[in-house]
């Protein structure tokens, strides 16, 4: 814009210049040639009055060298000027200024030739007698034989001098003129461009996408007209931009929170757009796979193989594949067409992780097998002694006995198994809510020890407590009786006679699982230990699972179902707690349980600790 508003300047200049200079010089001519002219017709006046009172009888001879000299002089004196009387033959009569005789014949001279024609002539030329610019005026006399010529000459020098005067004062005007001129073009230049250089910003910011730009210039005039235009169209981009912003926000969330991976492919297999949960389960960060081939990135051949035949056949596509990178997983995979215009189409994958729908299917089927072979024991024991003692056994007493024992017995077993299923099935399906309450826990664990005290007496196993004084937890008393039977009942079932329990609550804070003291604690940490058989480490991560046995023979002598310790998860969590536990083959085992002191959903129930 500065080279527009210097193109602008120069051309007003120069015309500006132009104007002047041309006015200028034809001033100055005119100056010179009216100055001219007028001292031509003075001289020419002068030479009508000399004329007039000159004889020229006779007007030959030394006398009228003589005469004709005096009266030049004479006539210089009045004029000021060089008088030179001529002959009609071009001889010079008489002169102001030089001796007549010694002069050349000025028939020839400019002046005089021109007067011979015209009656009057005129010339400006340096005198070769005087050396100096001289404005000769001749005028012709007719008078029959007398003719002649008379001149007068005047010096120019000063004229000159005048002239230059003029023209340097006249060249200085003009010079600071222009400057006014130039100075003027700028300034207005300056107000004509300096409205379009707000224009021009305004409109590269807004090429530069910067649509808050807006163009501050007087409303008046076409300038101001494109302003108001270029701000009403940086305004419309401004709110479109909004619009596409707002919704390009709303669809990178929808996309970003899917817990399905999003791929979109074009149709040349170049990868456009993949959302959060795609690089997961593609185990590849989107720099990576942005704007390259689907065959650059390192994935099984299936999944390539299966890209290649949806682009190519252009039909919706369903399979599903085993991930292993970055971890085993079962993904099903969707490969949608996309039509869009000028073969602008592509491909969209959408990616869904099944792996845990799978394993809860696993899981179903095997509950299903587990619950039919758990079931399928009991019920075979109770048919076939019942088909016995309907074959004939009933007559012998205490075949009979012992036959409706183990009838007896499995039955019991067999409706254990139903609680525990039910039990169990209600838990996760959370039907049975928890009542939350306050529980001080030393009589808690001391009237739960005592719910299996037989049992421990009759394996000479010894239980030892350890709890502090004043301990709280807010809980499900009954499910919280509930855990500590289950886990307790275990490791009294897993310890050889004459063994030893031993049951530990302590407080803890929660932020790092450090034994607090007794009255700023976040958690109660229950610690259940035995030296019975220990768990192999194998067993271990797989122990809170349905119908999941170490020792299956042991189990079932035990009257256990297997669920126990799969129902005691469940309700920890239910408590918001955590389990886990510690083993080691031929020295024991430890359960830990944590569980916070006071539960969200309870209101103000823990306002007891206080």
């Amino acid at each position: 814009m500065n080279s527009f508003r210097s193109r602008l300047a120069a051309v007003m200049i120069g015309l500006v210049g132009m104007a002047v200079a041309a006015a200028g010089i034809y001033m100055a001519v005119t100056f010179e040639r009216s100055h001219y002219d007028a001292l031509r017709d003075n001289l020419v006046r002068e030479i009508g009055l000399i004329e007039d009172a000159v004889d020229w009888h006779p007007a030959a001879g030394t006398d009228a060298y003589a005469r004709f000299t005096e009266r030049a002089r004479h006539y210089r004196s009045i004029t000021g000027a060089r008088v030179t009387f001529i002959a009609g033959d071009g001889t010079v009569l008489g002169d102001s200024d030089h001796d007549p005789a010694s002069m050349d014949n000025h028939l020839d001279r400019p002046e005089v030739a021109e007067a011979q024609r015209k009656g009057v002539g005129y010339d400006v030329r340096r005198s070769d007698t005087t050396h100096h610019n001289m404005m000769y005026v001749a005028v012709k006399r007719e008078a029959g034989d007398a003719d002649g010529f008379i001149r007068l000459a005047l010096d120019v020098s000063e004229i000159e001098q005048g002239i230059r005067r003029l023209w340097f004062g006249l060249i200085t005007g003009l010079l600071l003129l222009l400057a006014v001129a130039a100075a003027a073009s700028w300034r207005i230049a300056r107000g004509m461009t300096k409205p379009l250089e707000a224009v021009t910003r305004a409109a590269q910011r807004i090429r530069n996408m910067d649509y808050e730009a807006r163009v501050e210039v007087d409303p008046r005039g076409e300038i101001g007209e494109l302003g108001r235009a270029v701000n009403a169209m940086a305004e419309s981009l401004q709110q479109q931009m909004v619009r596409i912003r707002q919704k390009e926000s709303q669809l990178e969330s929808v996309l970003d929170n899917m817990t399905s991976g999003i791929v979109m492919i074009n149709r040349a297999g170049v990868i456009l757009l993949l959302n959060r949960m795609a690089e997961e389960l593609l185990g590849m960060p989107a720099h990576e796979l942005l704007g390259r081939q689907y065959t650059e990135a390192r994935q099984q051949y299936e999944l390539v193989r299966l890209i290649g035949d949806a682009l190519e056949r252009r039909e919706h596509l369903r399979d599903e594949l085993t991930f292993y990178y970055p971890e085993e997983r079962q993904i099903e995979i969707n490969l949608v067409p996309i039509e869009g215009r000028d073969d602008s189409g592509g491909l969209l994958l959408v990616l869904q992780d099944v792996t845990a729908i799978r394993r809860l299917e696993r899981m179903r089927s095997e509950f299903v097998a587990n619950v039919s072979h758990e079931l399928k024991t009991p019920i075979a024991a109770v048919k076939g002694f019942a088909e016995t003692l309907l074959g004939g056994a009933c007559s012998d007493p205490e075949t009979q006995r012992a036959f409706l024992k183990i009838i007896h017995d499995e039955s019991d077993r067999l409706n254990r198994l139903v609680n525990d299923i039910l039990e169990l099935s209600k838990i996760e399906s959370r039907r049975a809510p928890l009542l939350f309450s306050p529980v001080e826990l030393g009589p808690f664990i001391g009237k739960t020890v005592e719910l299996l005290a037989k049992e421990a007496e009759r394996k000479n196993i010894r239980i030892e407590t350890e709890v502090g004084d004043e301990l709280y937890v807010e809980a499900d008393e009954d499910r919280l009786r509930q855990i500590v039977v289950n886990v307790l009942s275990n490791a009294i079932n897993y310890t050889p006679e004459g063994g030893r329990v031993r049951i530990q609550v302590e407080p803890v804070a929660s932020g790092d699982g450090q034994i607090a003291e007794e009255d700023d604690y976040d958690a109660i940490r229950i610690r259940i230990s035995d030296n019975g058989i220990g768990i192999p480490k194998k067993d271990l991560p797989r122990i809170f699972e349905r119908f999941y046995r170490v020792d299956k023979a042991r189990s079932r002598s035990s009257g256990g179902t297997g669920l126990g310790l799969s129902i005691v998860k469940h309700l920890v969590e239910l408590h918001r707690g955590s389990i886990a536990v510690e083993s080691t083959v031929g020295v024991g085992t430890t359960f830990t349980i944590e569980l916070p002191v006071l539960q969200e959903s309870a209101g103000d129930a823990g306002l007891f600790l206080q």
